[in-house]
């Protein structure tokens, strides 16, 4: 086990080695003039003058060659030094810190909400197939997948804290606040994890080894979750790392909406005010997550089955 852990765990510094490269020269690729983001940020002058501009160019190492600044701005970033934001003049690792705390606290809370209604759904509906619970979680998980999450916020809003009262519409602070972002970001992995469960189950109740094991007396409930759901969860667990990253990544519309000061949040205000060292930190703790999480899903699921894990070794 612990090979397979270290071929797992090698190729990532080199993805974010690469993740890093991209981070910092999109911004240029894409022709923006750096100097002229540090002086709009912090005097909104948009034609400075050329003394001022050199100033600045000079003051944050922008003189130098797009190689050095890379690998100033990298041996920085690895000794945790991601330096002030344009806008806000304070350290950029306190910020995205914060905020990652903030959007990483709504995912785990989404998946952890998506899990439990997706499998518990898929595994009753799969029970019965074309009962009249099947078709309804057929229909539910349809529109789950379609409805997007800029749609889906506003009607919540709408419904729950306009119409009801029940739930404020915007802010973070108390656990009441986070019942609708949590529900926005739950329903489109819930709903996926619905119609995949509920496939795989229906598969695996008609697998010879089922009868068998009604035939030794075990109940019918027993037989769905031990021998059903349990093989048919595991397509769930080896998805759950890009559920992580799409929710992630899907926390922007909705701590815009809901007024969450989380990473999407702080991205999307960094891109409004181009304080790109905001944007290249926020983006580069994205991928690191997703590759992290990527990367301890899969070893869990290998973990977890000794037979993908034989294979593994094998190969």
């Amino acid at each position: 086990m612990r090979a397979l852990v270290l071929r797992r765990l090698l190729p990532v510094p080199l993805v974010l080695l690469a993740a890093s490269v991209l981070v910092f020269a999109l911004p240029r690729l894409t022709g923006v003039d750096v100097s002229r983001a540090v002086l709009r940020a912090r005097v909104s002058a948009e034609v400075p003058d050329a003394a001022t501009e050199a100033r600045v160019a000079a003051e944050f190492g922008l003189d130098a060659s797009a190689p050095v600044q890379y690998l100033r701005w990298l041996g920085a970033a690895l000794r945790g030094d991601l330096g002030l934001g344009f806008v806000s003049r304070e350290p950029v690792l306190d910020q995205v810190g914060d905020a990652l705390a903030v959007s990483g606290l709504l995912t785990v809370l989404a998946l952890g909400l998506a899990a439990v209604v997706g499998v518990t759904a898929g595994v009753y509906a799969a029970h019965r197939p074309g009962g009249p619970f099947d078709r309804a979680v057929g229909a539910l998980a349809v529109a789950g997948v379609a409805v997007p999450e800029f749609v889906l916020a506003p009607w919540l809003v709408l419904v729950f804290a306009v119409g009801a009262g029940a739930l404020p519409a915007l802010g973070w602070g108390g656990p009441q606040h986070v019942v609708l972002p949590v529900l926005t970001l739950a329903v489109y992995p819930a709903a996926l994890a619905a119609q995949l469960v509920r496939a795989e189950t229906a598969d695996v109740l008609t697998r010879a080894h089922v009868p068998l094991a009604r035939a030794k007396g075990l109940t019918a409930r027993r037989v769905l979750w031990r021998h059903g759901a349990r093989l048919a969860t595991t397509s769930v667990t080896s998805l759950s790392g890009m559920f992580v990253a799409g929710l992630l990544g899907g926390s922007v519309v909705v701590e815009v909406v809901f007024g969450i000061p989380g990473l999407g949040r702080l991205l999307y205000d960094a891109v409004l005010a181009q304080d790109l060292p905001v944007i290249q930190a926020g983006t580069l703790a994205l991928v690191a997550v997703a590759v992290l999480a990527g990367v301890l899903v899969e070893l869990a699921g290998l973990a977890a089955d000794p037979v993908a894990r034989s294979r593994e070794a094998v190969s």
